[in-house]
């Protein structure tokens, strides 16, 4: 079955991330097409990438990025969930999707965004990011406003149209990873 993995993009305490991306999992939980899973990025605890050749080249660094990559590698795609911090992607992602190059190729993701303008900075970046890593990004994103999708800027609390523009979201990212399946198939990443 089609594996999608919903990373959770930030590893700030206090973050919002969590509640976004349990919500995420939680509308995922009704699907019959693909199997969702938590890939809480704060729990690999990765060192600022400092490797001297880059994972293109086949840098893998220590064990903490090792089983990021194991981990990435094992997802047939994903659903990012990142918030935006000074209108950018915030640097704990960034250097997450530094540590993995083949691990993200010919698959699918989607985008769930959060902020103060609905993390649409982070989900721009986060797509160019995407293009370049041959990652095919789905053109249905949700954005969420910290004003009015969470109550007192802290509790997260979507509302029915939210959820609907989830449940496109997923679709999309099921239909594009299913489509990218026989592309992986025939170029499959190297075995580290």
């Amino acid at each position: 079955m089609t594996k999608i993995g919903i990373i959770i993009g930030s590893t700030r305490p206090g973050r919002l991330g969590a509640q976004v991306a349990a919500w995420v999992h939680d509308v995922s939980t009704s699907r019959s097409d693909a199997e969702f899973e938590l890939v809480d990025l704060a729990e690999f605890r990765l060192p600022l990438f400092d490797q001297t050749l880059p994972p293109a080249m086949g840098g893998t660094g220590g064990p903490e990025a090792q089983a990021w990559v194991r981990t990435i590698d094992a997802y047939d795609g994903f659903v990012f969930v990142t918030p935006e911090y000074n209108n950018q992607l915030p640097a704990a992602l960034k250097n997450a999707i530094d540590f993995v190059y083949t691990g993200w190729a010919n698959k699918a993701a989607g985008i769930v965004s959060y902020g103060v303008a609905g993390g649409t900075g982070s989900a721009a970046q986060l797509r160019q990011i995407c293009g370049l890593l041959g990652l095919a990004d789905v053109p249905a994103q949700v954005s969420l406003h910290l004003a009015a999708d969470f109550e007192n800027y802290s509790v997260f609390a979507p509302n029915d149209s939210r959820a609907r523009s989830l449940e496109d979201l997923l679709d999309r990212v099921v239909a594009w990873t299913e489509a990218l399946e026989p592309v992986r198939s025939a170029h499959p990443a190297p075995v580290a």
